[in-house]
């Protein structure tokens, strides 16, 4: 669970942005999926914290984060806050959604960006998918919306009553706060990184792709090839679990992320 105590906002140029600030150490920031919030990392943040900073924001339009008015990109969001806070280098973590943001930023803000852990997904040459989209949404199916959010946690091979159902809650909760920040016919002002693919080879900084096995083989090889791009790349699979692996094996993915950080930050030590 999230302390309140934590959490902070920074006042942008387009409204409030939301983020969860604790721990002392070298930073790392926490970066989630989409449709979400920072409290998909509840179980990352204060394992990390007892040796880094951790920052998780919610990503504009998500959770605590003010609704865009004009156009925006999440790397110069992300860029904004971490200059605020006067932090950086720093190292990101971004699951999914995060992952595309987490790579845009060492794209677009290179001197802010330390290493990258990227799982399920990485770079995007179009519009991500955004909490309107959905059919079900649109007929005004929330419900239904939810389980096709669901869907994603457990990945193509398997159903999601085969996933621990807590997890699903927590994906459903934090995905319902963020759907009733928006409007069907609300404009929508996301505006992807151009060429982040075609560049994805100008990553300099240390890369780690972790991927769950039971994960969309598409999202998979986006993440493995991205590893295979970078100067500094390499890439990992948590077996059994699907697009949330830091949700489904908090252990493992804590243990896998924690020995990385432990390579970027081993001069600070």
């Amino acid at each position: 669970m999230t302390d309140a105590s934590d959490l902070f906002t920074f006042a942008s140029d387009d409204g409030h942005l939301a983020y969860r600030d604790t721990g002392s150490g070298p930073p790392v920031v926490l970066l989630h999926s989409g449709f979400a919030d920072h409290t998909v990392w509840d179980d990352q943040v204060p394992v990390l914290a007892e040796r880094y900073r951790v920052i998780a924001p919610d990503a504009r339009g998500h959770g605590g984060s003010a609704n865009a008015s004009r156009p925006f990109r999440p790397a110069d969001d992300l860029a904004a806050l971490l200059r605020h806070l006067g932090t950086g280098p720093v190292a990101l973590v971004g699951l999914s959604m995060g992952a595309i943001t987490a790579v845009d930023t060492a794209l677009e803000h290179p001197d802010l960006v330390r290493a990258l852990v990227i799982s399920g997904g990485g770079v995007l040459d179009g519009p991500v998918n955004d909490p309107r989209s959905d059919d079900a949404l649109a007929a005004g199916d929330i419900e239904r919306w939810l389980d096709n959010i669901a869907d994603w946690v457990a990945g193509p091979h398997r159903t999601r009553e085969e996933v621990d159902p807590g997890i699903v809650r927590r994906i459903r909760e934090a995905s319902a706060r963020t759907v009733a920040k928006h409007t069907v016919d609300e404009p929508d002002h996301y505006v992807p990184v151009r060429d982040a693919a075609a560049r994805a080879a100008d990553v300099t900084v240390p890369l780690l792709a972790v991927s769950g096995a039971l994960d969309a083989p598409g999202l998979i090889a986006m993440t493995e090839k991205l590893a295979r791009t970078v100067a500094d790349g390499r890439a990992l699979t948590i077996e059994g679990v699907g697009h949330y692996p830091n949700m489904e094996r908090p252990d493992v993915f804590n243990r896998t992320i924690g020995e990385f950080l432990e390579t970027v930050y081993a001069d600070e030590r």
